[in-house]
């Protein structure tokens, strides 16, 4: 008798195999420009569903009205920080072109008496100043000429893929109003395929990933808005110029875990630089309360989201943003989180099974 091995088509399986595998490349090749926007739009939606449904409440339970609500707060999300950027920019256009023609005739003054009274640095910082204000215009300008020719070619490569960035921001906002209206549809056949491929730890996974999401979503992302905003209201009111963008760096430097403290102490050293003393020193005090904020507020956000390890979380932000980019924030604690979670329900299971009996000799 046969053994279902020999009885089994093996070449109608491979055959299979691949032609469901090319099927599936080609459609991903396709969608390739698209993905971007895919993923950051369910990225939003699953992070901020509980707002659509509250917002669903207020407005008589209708659907309809709910996602236009969501999709013009998107809008402007996206649109108003983008706007006053260029204003800004354009506004000043003027003010930036003068200062990039006078880096050639810059001449550093004496460094300031308060630059040595700062503990650790300040006797160093007061030397390599005083260096550099002794070495001349043309000594100076030398050292930033490297600098200002790689913060130019910056500059153009942000501008010409600027409207790349204005279309993804499109496209996510136009997918995240489709999944607000579909949701339901779209938890359902995807806990549906969890479930088809490995039964109740497949669906488990696909709602772990949910709350993995908004975890970090309410952790970091909530986190960097509370801190920029502070951060920028601190700008605001002691008048370092072009509050808006530095908030927005401010916003992009706490996604990426480095912190609000680069941008701000750069405006306070611009407020010492322009003699306001007073303003430089409430603005420090207001830095370093801005600066260690989220380590009170980034637990707490994280366990209300997804009750999962504080140094898995933090771990896979910082990991997914060196392996995927900007997106790599809620893609890399997603990853860690099902995979902590599936063997964590992998090895509690096998506990669970009684032990064989000790075979004594």
């Amino acid at each position: 008798m046969n053994s279902p091995f020999h009885t089994q088509d093996i070449t109608r399986t491979v055959l299979a195999v691949l032609f469901i595998g090319g099927l599936i490349a080609g459609s991903l090749w396709i969608l390739r420009p698209f993905l971007p926007a895919v993923i950051w739009a369910t990225m939003i939606v699953v992070a901020s569903w509980p707002v659509l449904l509250r917002i669903q409440e207020w407005l008589w339970g209708r659907r309809w009205l709910a996602v236009t609500v969501m999709t013009c707060i998107l809008l402007l999300i996206f649109v108003v920080p983008f706007s006053l950027a260029i204003v800004t920019i354009v506004t000043n256009s003027n003010i930036i072109a003068g200062w990039v023609e006078a880096v050639g005739t810059l001449q550093l003054p004496p460094p300031p008496d308060w630059l040595q009274t700062i503990p650790l640095v300040g006797r160093q910082a007061a030397q390599t100043w005083g260096e550099w204000a002794a070495s001349g215009q043309e000594d100076l300008a030398n050292r930033l000429a490297p600098y200002a020719a790689g913060l130019v070619r910056w500059s153009v490569d942000q501008l010409g893929s600027f409207g790349m960035i204005a279309m993804q921001f499109l496209l996510t906002v136009v997918m995240a109003a489709i999944l607000f209206a579909t949701g339901e549809t779209v938890t359902e056949s995807v806990r549906r395929f969890g479930r088809r491929l490995a039964g109740i730890h497949g669906e488990n996974a696909v709602i772990l990933a949910g709350q993995a999401i908004r975890g970090v979503a309410l952790g970091v992302v909530g986190t960097a808005f509370v801190q920029a905003t502070l951060g920028g209201i601190g700008l605001a009111v002691t008048g370092v110029p072009f509050a808006t963008i530095l908030t927005a760096m401010m916003f992009l430097l706490c996604i990426a875990q480095i912190g609000p403290l680069l941008v701000l102490l750069f405006g306070v050293g611009w407020l010492y630089w322009a003699g306001f003393a007073g303003w430089a020193t409430a603005l420090l005090v207001w830095s370093i309360m801005v600066g260690t904020l989220d380590n009170v507020i980034r637990p707490i956000l994280i366990k209300r989201g997804a009750d999962l390890p504080l140094l898995l979380i933090l771990t896979g932000v910082i990991g997914g943003l060196i392996a995927f980019g900007l997106v790599g924030i809620f893609i890399g604690p997603m990853l860690l989180a099902v995979s902590y979670r599936l063997l964590q329900a992998w090895v509690c299971e096998e506990l669970a099974e009684p032990a064989p009996n000790a075979v004594t000799p």
